[in-house]
């Protein structure tokens, strides 16, 4: 009996070192200054590391006793979260509608609520956070008004762009038998596609704590601004307590999302 011989294995591994090779070489590229890229100063890395190995030290030695005062502006923090989330999640859903094309077919509605969303989302969180702390004065209110916006830019491009991919008969069958737009939207697109909002607000929820502890830093309420003191005055032994509490609160926020994610699934 004749035995079969089998094609030889095709080579890939010259492919594979080329795409090495060019990616090393662009990273190296990007770090030459001569030519615009990214200056390192790897001496002054080795020259100081030192210090930084200090600060890590106190940073591993938190003072348990700054606990208590750091639970009101956490408190805050929690506030600034669960609002900014509730009122992006109710305006979100009219402008999710007016931005996909199987829940709105006009098109001039449709791509001008879009572009006011890409222009809420191109800029930076710190950004709004800094012009609304002039416009308003330091405290919770901007850092809530910032919250609303990142979370309004997130879910209304993903879950847009998520019924845009997705089948939609239920859709062509209603028109079908002469409903309206706006009567699909209310009886069909909402119940079909309240998992995916669902989904996106629990996802804003947990992004909220971990900016808000950022905006502090310009005045925007939280805890961050504990934290930004606490920086400020070098207690590193505080700073350690404030990370860890909300290492603490992002994972529980992380675990109910989950919880209430399998139930919606």
């Amino acid at each position: 009996m004749t035995a079969i011989a089998l094609p030889p294995r095709p080579r890939t591994w010259p492919r594979t070192a080329l795409v090495i090779a060019a990616f090393a070489v662009f990273t190296l590229l990007t770090c030459l200054p001569a030519i615009g890229g990214v200056e390192i100063d790897l001496a002054a890395i080795a020259k100081n590391w030192r210090n930084g190995a200090n600060k890590m030290a106190q940073l591993l030695q938190p003072d348990l006793a700054f606990l208590p005062r750091t639970l009101q502006p956490m408190l805050e923090t929690l506030q600034m979260a669960v609002v900014g989330a509730a009122a992006a999640a109710l305006v979100s859903v009219p402008l999710t509608l007016w931005a996909a094309r199987p829940t709105n077919p006009n098109g001039v509605t449709r791509r001008a609520v879009r572009a006011v969303i890409n222009v809420v989302r191109s800029v930076p969180d710190l950004v709004y956070a800094t012009i609304l702390v002039a416009l308003v004065g330091v405290g919770a209110l901007p850092g809530l008004l910032t919250l609303f916006l990142f979370d309004l830019g997130i879910v209304v491009k993903l879950v847009s762009e998520a019924i845009d991919s997705a089948d939609h008969p239920y859709l062509e069958a209603g028109r079908a038998a002469g409903a309206t737009q706006g009567r699909l939207n209310r009886a069909l697109s909402i119940p079909q596609n309240l998992p995916l909002f669902a989904n996106q607000w629990l996802y804003t929820l947990e992004l909220n704590v971990r900016i808000s502890a950022i905006l502090g830093i310009v005045g925007a309420g939280g805890i961050g601004r504990l934290l930004d003191e606490r920086f400020g005055f070098y207690a590193y032994d505080d700073v350690s307590v404030i990370i860890l509490e909300i290492l603490v609160v992002v994972i529980l926020i992380e675990l109910l999302s989950s919880l209430l994610r399998r139930r919606l699934t």
